[in-house]
């Protein structure tokens, strides 16, 4: 840290996959780092680390307005990903209402002991964009009843934040790949799939913009540091297809990759089907029309902003693809290991 005093920060959310990885690189620059995590959430991910914890949900406002008071920078990394379900009731009470909450305590907060940066976890496909278009911040969506609930949630809470009275930047960050995905997210469990060979396709013509979530991580922190309040900063490497990703993945693990695709149509004639089935049910089914919309939404996106104005230099995703891969294979041979002991014992 070059002589400088550590700054406190807090990490809410700081057991999932991004938050664990930015608490982890604010503890190895010497930052004094605060936790907040729901109680009974698994913590694998940071477990290691030496952080002051603080247990509670996003609404338990006493433990939000204890954790915050005294913080130069907060890291927002809370949301509900699951765009799959059926019933979008819990996707608006965590990324709306909940985000509404915290920033309500925030703000309280923020006016007896001022914040330097609330750097909110956001995502790409708040961004409008188009076919043929390569979008960049500027570009807003304007025909929100084109979007799917979860999308438009995010959408909403964005707004939220970049209006409030807090110094606030919105990350908008694209897919992540990388190790350390201990609740295997939905693209970490395509990854999984491909390691232990056991994908029997890939989705053809899926395109997703893609970075390594080590570099969305690092970007975060640059944001707290050098980001302009009131902006928000897309934050991909790449654009890469799902095959690619898959390939990579296997040939890292050292198996086969599928040769088999699915083409559009028949995912789409799939995700009608998930959806009628999850209607029919009761249940929420991971390949529904709007997994599959929200996997095609795709263009270009222009992160030159994050670059320029905060510094940021992502690394290949690629590598952190081949490392989510590799995290997999190791942690299914470390399991196996331990069941190989405990017969033997």
């Amino acid at each position: 840290m070059d002589g400088a005093q550590p700054m406190t920060v807090l990490v809410i959310g700081a057991n999932g996959f991004l938050g664990s990885h930015v608490t982890r690189q604010l503890v190895e620059a010497g930052q004094d780092v605060r936790v907040m995590v729901r109680s009974g959430a698994s913590t694998i991910g940071i477990d290691d680390l030496t952080v002051t914890r603080f247990v509670g949900d996003i609404w338990d406002n006493d433990v939000l307005r204890e954790a915050m008071t005294g913080c130069q920078d907060v890291y927002y990394c809370v949301v509900d990903t699951r765009g799959y379900l059926i019933d979008p009731a819990p996707l608006y009470l965590t990324n709306v209402e909940g985000t509404r909450n915290v920033l309500n305590v925030a703000e309280a907060v923020h006016r007896e002991n001022p914040m330097r940066r609330f750097v909110f976890t956001s995502s790409y496909a708040t961004v409008g964009r188009r076919r043929g278009h390569t979008a960049n911040e500027a570009d807003v969506i304007t025909d929100e009843g084109s979007i799917t609930p979860y999308v438009r949630t995010r959408v909403m809470a964005e707004r939220m934040v970049l209006a409030s009275s807090l110094p606030a930047v919105a990350m908008c960050v694209s897919t992540t790949y990388g190790a350390g995905d201990w609740g295997r997210t939905p693209h970490g469990a395509i990854i999984a799939g491909a390691a232990f060979g056991k994908l029997p396709f890939v989705l053809d013509r899926i395109e997703l913009e893609a970075v390594g979530v080590d570099d969305a991580a690092r970007a975060m922190i640059l944001a707290a540091e050098h980001g302009r309040p009131g902006e928000r900063y897309l934050i991909s490497e790449k654009m890469i297809s799902n095959a690619e990703v898959v390939r990579i993945a296997a040939e890292a693990a050292g198996v086969p990759a599928p040769t088999k695709r699915l083409p559009l149509p028949v995912a789409y004639a799939m995700g009608a089907l998930g959806t009628a089935k999850a209607r029919l049910r009761g249940t929420d089914e991971r390949l529904t029309l709007n997994a599959v919309r929200l996997m095609r939404a795709e263009s270009l996106v222009d992160c030159s902003k994050a670059r320029r104005e905060l510094g940021w230099q992502p690394n290949p995703v690629e590598d952190s693809i081949r490392a989510a891969a590799r995290f997999w294979v190791g942690l299914r041979a470390a399991k196996r290991a331990r069941s190989t002991d405990q017969k033997s014992g």
